[in-house]
């Protein structure tokens, strides 16, 4: 049995701005322990190295990769957020889709009396969910 299961998201230089952003949407959210490349490290000094956060209770952990890769995030694995109203719902997918794009727009599409799904900045995508 694995001792946990972590969500793990690789940026390449846009991790911390990434994080800050997202704990500060979600109540309840905090970052843990950020450690930064140093001196002569693979990575560029003073980007993450390795960084935990918490979303709503969900541990995430990120880093800023070194290496440039041919692919970044997809839509077909998402944040799905239970928001607790629609002011949270609002600002976080205001918040979120700036400078990103909008999958699905805010609206009743059945399944719920709210609901949109995005690509923030960074890539990552999420589904902002009223139940």
């Amino acid at each position: 049995m694995p001792h946990s299961v972590t969500t793990f998201l690789m940026f390449e230089g846009t991790a911390e701005a990434a994080m800050n952003l997202y704990v500060s949407l979600f109540n309840g959210s905090v970052i843990g322990q950020i450690e930064r490349f140093g001196p002569g490290e693979q990575g560029a000094e003073g980007t993450v190295k390795r960084a935990d956060f918490t979303l709503a209770g969900h541990t995430l952990r990120c880093f800023d990769s070194p290496v440039k890769h041919a692919f970044t995030f997809t839509p077909a694995i998402s944040l799905f957020v239970d928001c607790t109203d629609e002011a949270e719902l609002r600002h976080a997918f205001r918040q979120l889709s700036a400078g990103g794009a909008v999958l699905m727009p805010l609206n009743n599409y059945g399944f719920s009396s709210q609901f949109g799904w995005l690509n923030d900045r960074f890539g990552v995508s999420w589904q902002l969910n009223l139940p």
